[in-house]
């Protein structure tokens, strides 16, 4: 499990009035911390990958990234916790509800850190 936690997960983040928030119910894989499943979803429905691409060091990470701003734990289900995630609006394509939706949805899905999404 890549570890995300350090440069997506940040609790101290104000969200901006040109953010998307979104929520996201996970289910960690066990001995995987809620904070670094949440920060692997804004990492890998933003920014992030699983490996190294020679564009990184061309674009601002602060300026796209992904952050997950705040984890709460699902009321009566065990291991189970609410990820908020903010997007910065410029990461999409203006005008285009089907980029933002892939771009928020397309490798979540198969996280190693993720039990259930």
């Amino acid at each position: 499990v890549k570890d995300y936690k350090l440069t997506y997960y940040t609790p101290e983040y104000e969200t901006k009035d040109t953010d998307i928030l979104a929520a996201f119910r996970v289910t960690p894989q066990p001995g995987v911390p809620p904070e670094e499943a949440g920060a692997a979803v804004a990492a890998e429905s933003s920014t992030g990958t699983w490996t190294t691409v020679w564009t990184d060091g061309l674009t601002s990470l602060d300026r796209y990234k992904g952050r997950c701003y705040g984890i709460e734990p699902v009321p009566g289900e065990e291991s189970q916790f609410i990820a908020y995630v903010a997007y910065p609006l410029y990461l999409f394509e203006e005008g285009s509800v089907t980029n933002m939706f892939t771009s928020m949805v397309r490798n979540v899905f198969g996280f190693k850190s993720l039990r259930a999404l």
